[in-house]
């Protein structure tokens, strides 16, 4: 008598356990960003009380004020939300681009693919930071000049990727079959190869997010980025420069803390969403 074995159903805590493994970066950046809009809107409209300044944590402001009299508390969530913004946008800008461009060079081939993939070397090869000061500076405190400056160095590398996933998708069996069939290339293209390249334009403005928030971040530290009356995490460090020297430790403690943790979420989410769209090597998610 043979015996017949069955896959045991999984337990509700391994369950748990694997939901928590794909979701607790997007359950975080969820909370960082209802706290940037609820907590500015919860406080209300602040002014500048200089009697006020640089109280430490305590009842009167839990996390203590800056030089100015604000509640840092909730001027750090003012900046994590302008810093979030900005971020956001900067990402899906660099991602149109790189799509763009990916999509035109791999669609093109022959001596203008080539030329435009030395074109991306060449971007590439620049020192992005140093780049994106130097657009900044031109246009010192407008959100413009920032979202210029990462996006135009940043996009390279969505490109490499747009390029090298639809290269690989054209030459695949069924696009062949598609061919052979008598479907139109606007058809394949809009069809077939499009979707292909989604994914991983997603994951790559979704791995951008934390490379932006850096950046906008040590712009507007250097004092090349935001006007210093906005409140983003870069200028309160900025602040914070002169503030710990009196011993007003927390002025730079909080919004260090807060843009260290977002940007380990970012960057964790957009791991947690490369492993999701890899081709299935076994593993149960």
């Amino acid at each position: 008598m043979t015996a017949h074995l069955s896959t045991p159903p999984a337990q509700p805590w391994m369950r748990v356990t694997a939901w928590l493994r794909w979701s607790w970066p997007w359950v975080l950046l969820l909370v960082i960003a209802t706290t940037a809009l609820a907590v500015p809107w919860l406080a209300g409209e602040q002014s500048a009380d200089f009697a006020a300044a640089l109280r430490a944590p305590g009842s009167g402001a839990v996390l203590g004020t800056d030089h100015s009299g604000y509640d840092l508390g909730v001027r750090t969530a003012q900046g994590l939300r302008i810093s979030l913004v900005m971020a956001a946008v900067c990402a899906v800008v660099s991602t149109v681009i790189g799509l763009v461009i990916g999509i035109g060079a791999a669609m093109a081939g022959g001596w203008l693919d080539a030329l435009v993939m030395r074109a991306v070397d060449a971007v590439n090869a620049l020192p992005h930071l140093v780049l994106g000061v130097v657009i900044a500076a031109m246009w010192r405190g407008e959100p413009v000049a920032i979202v210029a400056s990462i996006a135009l160095t940043h996009w390279p590398a969505v490109a490499r990727v747009v390029r090298a996933e639809l290269l690989a998708t054209r030459s695949a069996g069924w696009i062949e079959m598609a061919h052979l069939a008598g479907a139109t290339r606007t058809f394949i293209a809009t069809r077939h190869l499009l979707p292909a390249v989604t994914g991983q334009a997603l994951v790559a403005m979704t791995v951008l997010l934390p490379h932006a928030v850096w950046h906008e971040t040590t712009l507007s530290f250097l004092g090349v980025g935001l006007s210093p009356d906005a409140a983003s995490l870069g200028t309160l460090l900025g602040q914070a420069r002169g503030d710990v020297l009196t011993g007003a430790w927390w002025t730079l403690v909080v919004p260090g803390v807060a843009l260290i943790v977002t940007a380990l979420a970012c960057m964790a989410a957009g791991s947690t969403l490369r492993r999701r769209m890899a081709p299935p090597t076994g593993e149960v998610w």
